[in-house]
């Protein structure tokens, strides 16, 4: 059996933006580590070899030619890239690796994630069924968040692919788009369960004695409840609690607004700018913080300090308004953090057993939630032992295992959809190209 996975984001610094991200490479990781042969499909960086073995993955570097034009990251001239990917990317992943591989008497599955990918999906249905293979292959598109399901064409991705989702938060969102989707839920790596250093984590905790250490890890965007998480570190200094809370968002603007909040509750603010964030890095960003209400990490968080940051901490603000899955949340369970998520897509939480359930945007919740499990002796610690028990239920190989390889049974819808329009976008030129010519001339990255 091969495994294609179809992604815009991928293991390079320039394709990495989210929990995508984290997701792909988690999966390739366990599915290389099972035996299989294993390819990622991503728009890497533009400078990076068009195709390279690695850890026994095939990472194929897609849209370099574009991205050499768009600096900015993975999402940087999204549209053309999204036509390109779709045009170019199926006949060649047919006639290089799929087509042989079929001919010999293989199977494949081949599972896209995201609305930019939903076109490629469908090209490549179309061509497995022009040439008689398509019952060789399962087609799979994931849907790991509702961004962009305005561009997706439903009715035709239904037909061509067996459509997934990560919970059941999300399972409910589709079915009022006429979609009944699987759940996959995602998973954590193996190095997601280390134990962080126990010589930096006493240094930490060191280093914040006397604070109520409180951290979040997510986007800067309302979804996210920072708002919520900046009000109760107000609440718990107006009550005298000496909190802290240690920040890591992105690049957004919403950020700006944020701090902006935090004078208006009286907070203390510190941009902590760093060129990396490794241990060393995190313990010195964390110097000097008397006086220091909100520590705001301005540089990527490596997994190593992040998991002593989830460790460390206690508690993490892992909830959200809207929240497909919740990973930062799972990722603090599973170093035995304390985390306090929202209700939507967490579907591993049990409220008050393995982690605080949030469900309002009144910082007293967190406060009345925190305060009785410390009033119950012994409850904290449980708490953290039955988080790290769950999480374990999560670990990539188990959710393949358990969840993901037994649902693969080489099923494929009756009807060839492509070609077909692609929505609307700014790129008009590169929509009418695609239009013209649905398999475009194969054109690797790599090559050139």
């Amino acid at each position: 059996m091969q495994f294609h996975l179809l992604s815009f984001e991928g293991p390079d610094a320039y394709a990495t933006v989210g929990g995508l991200a984290s997701r792909v490479n988690g999966l390739t990781g366990a599915l290389a580590g099972l035996g299989f042969e294993t390819h990622l499909w991503y728009v890497g960086e533009p400078e990076g070899p068009g195709h390279e073995l690695r850890d026994g993955i095939h990472y194929h570097r897609w849209c370099q030619w574009i991205s050499r034009y768009h600096p900015g990251g993975v999402y940087d001239g999204e549209w053309g890239k999204q036509s390109d990917y779709a045009g170019s990317l199926p006949p060649y992943l047919l006639q290089e690796i799929l087509g042989p591989h079929l001919s010999a008497g293989g199977r494949a599955v081949v599972m896209a994630e995201e609305w930019q990918t939903a076109h490629a999906i469908l090209h490549l249905d179309f061509l497995l069924r022009r040439l008689g293979r398509r019952r060789r292959v399962e087609l799979l598109w994931n849907a790991n968040n509702t961004y962009g399901f305005e561009r997706v064409p439903w009715g035709r991705l239904r037909q061509a692919s067996r459509v997934t989702t990560v919970s059941r938060y999300m399972k409910q969102r589709m079915q009022a788009l006429g979609v009944d989707a699987l759940v996959i839920p995602n998973g954590l790596p193996p190095d997601a369960f280390e134990d962080p250093d126990p010589v930096a984590l006493r240094a930490l905790r060191a280093r914040l004695r006397d604070r109520t250490v409180l951290a979040k890890v997510a986007r800067w965007h309302p979804d996210k409840r920072w708002s919520t998480a900046l009000g109760t570190v107000a609440e718990l200094k107006r009550l005298g609690w000496r909190p802290l809370l240690v920040a890591r968002g992105g690049g957004e603007p919403y950020g700006a607004e944020m701090r902006a909040l935090a004078r208006q509750l009286g907070l203390r603010w510190s941009d902590r700018a760093l060129d990396a964030c490794g241990i060393p890095q995190l313990l010195a960003a964390l110097g000097g913080v008397e006086d220091v209400d909100v520590v705001n990490l301005c540089a990527h968080v490596a997994p190593a300090p992040r998991r002593l940051l989830l460790r460390g901490a206690d508690a993490v603000l892992a909830n959200s308004a809207h929240e497909p899955f919740g990973l930062v949340g799972l990722e603090a369970m599973a170093v035995g953090g304390l985390a306090c998520t929202g209700c939507s897509g967490e579907d591993y939480v049990l409220p008050g057993q393995n982690a605080l359930m949030l469900e309002t945007d009144d910082p007293a919740e967190f406060l009345h939630l925190y305060r009785a499990l410390l009033a119950k002796p012994g409850a904290e610690p449980a708490l953290r032992r039955a988080a790290r028990w769950t999480a374990k239920r999560f670990a990539w190989r188990e959710v393949l295992g358990r969840i993901f390889l037994p649902r693969l049974d080489g099923s494929a819808p009756a009807t060839p959809l492509w070609p077909l329009k692609i929505a609307p976008g700014p790129d008009h030129a590169a929509r009418r190209a695609l239009r013209a010519h649905p398999a475009l001339p194969l054109r690797h990255a790599g090559a050139g």
